[in-house]
């Protein structure tokens, strides 16, 4: 792509995956790009530095993110041409109703609203299916074929691999310490400046960092999540498990599978707290049995999990937990997190990469909305 008589130069802050996919499609456009990334790619500090994360057409009452899975599906499909290779396992989707009025009713109404298909099973039906569950505890479960298992550490690996084979300026263990919008500059520790066309800022947590008058915008948060290795008469079962978007009850569970290697990982938004990305960041005595016990029910014999290890994550978080952006001067500052923004990845590459070179950033703002149809 033509940025006048020149080759337009995009500075990016930020390889996770927002970082990462708008280079690879900044690249494919025709730009010059510099990606700054403050650890390595994979960054096991970052949203984007897990093992796996999921993908679903469930969204509950956001009508908009749900018909915009379609787009995201579409991109990975195009990523995976690119690399060589898919990182997704279709392994469909699980929500678990403990109470009436409990994340699991909300999903199921959306999808009613929407008109996307599940199977709706009942509560001795669901623990016959995946013995793992405890039927005296559940009031019914839903499945849905329309999603599964992003390999989130692999994707990172390999679109690195990707970037550095097509001519991308990756700066990895480079910590930015400045940005100057209007010129155009980045600024690391070490001294260096590459002053760039356009600057796209996919810090997330550490976003706030850069702009502190974003902060009433954009929340930083602490948040854990525990490997789990289960009972040994179960580890057959959860190998061919779904993805489980909710587990019901009021502790906002979740659950990604073992598959291909994998571990079984849970996690919760009720034990997120407001914290700066760079403190608290080792898991404290005792964390993974207490996320490890939020999951019975629905799980029966939960105490005989053992955990294998936590992981610490930092994201950001919007009052209405939709995705974020904003333009100044030359930079154009994107926050597709809120716990939620994974599944777009390639997706939202794209649209950064069509909003930098166009500069219709209010295009970009309403596609991020999502607003209901």
């Amino acid at each position: 792509m033509a940025y006048g008589l020149k080759q337009m130069h995009v500075a990016i802050v930020g390889g996770g995956i927002s970082g990462l996919a708008a280079a690879w499609a900044l690249t494919r456009e025709g730009c010059r790009v510099t990606l700054f990334e403050q650890g390595p790619i994979p960054n096991p500090l970052s949203a984007s530095g897990d093992e796996h994360r999921i993908i679903r057409r469930a969204y509950g009452s956001a009508d908009g993110y749900a018909f915009r899975i379609s787009e995201a599906f579409e991109a990975w499909d195009e990523l995976w041409r690119d690399l060589g290779t898919s990182h997704f396992a279709p392994t469909g989707i699980l929500a678990v109703s403990l109470e009436a009025g409990d994340g699991t009713d909300v999903y199921r109404d959306g999808l009613d609203r929407t008109g996307f298909a599940y199977e709706l099973l009942r509560p001795q039906e669901a623990a016959e299916r995946y013995p793992f569950l405890d039927a005296a505890a559940i009031r019914y479960a839903f499945f849905t074929a329309e999603g599964g298992v992003l390999f989130s550490q692999r994707i990172a690996r390999n679109l690195r691999a990707w970037l550095s084979t097509n001519g991308v300026d990756l700066r990895e263990h480079t910590k930015v310490v400045a940005i100057d919008t209007e010129a155009g500059r980045v600024e690391t520790a070490s001294g260096d400046a590459v002053v760039a066309d356009r600057i796209v800022v996919t810090a997330g947590a550490w976003t706030p960092g850069f702009f502190p008058d974003l902060a009433a915008s954009l929340r930083a948060y602490r948040t854990a999540v525990a490997y789990l290795e289960p009972p040994a008469e179960l580890k057959s079962a959860w190998e061919k498990a779904p993805a489980i978007l909710d587990v019901g009850g009021k502790v906002d569970g979740y659950v990604l599978p073992p598959v291909d290697g994998t571990g079984l990982k849970v996690g919760a938004g009720i034990v997120k707290r407001p914290s700066p990305p760079d403190i608290d960041r080792d898991p404290a005595p005792g964390e993974g049995e207490k996320i490890r016990d939020l999951f019975a029910p629905p799980f029966a014999r939960i105490a005989e999990y053992g955990v294998a290890r936590v992981a610490t994550c930092a994201y950001t978080f919007t009052a209405d937990e939709r995705f974020f952006a904003t333009a100044r001067g030359k930079a154009l500052i994107v926050s597709a997190c809120s716990g939620h923004g994974y599944k777009f990845g390639a997706a939202i590459g794209r649209r950064i990469a069509e909003a930098a070179i166009s500069g219709d950033v209010a295009r970009f703002e309403a596609w991020l909305a999502a607003e209901r149809r």
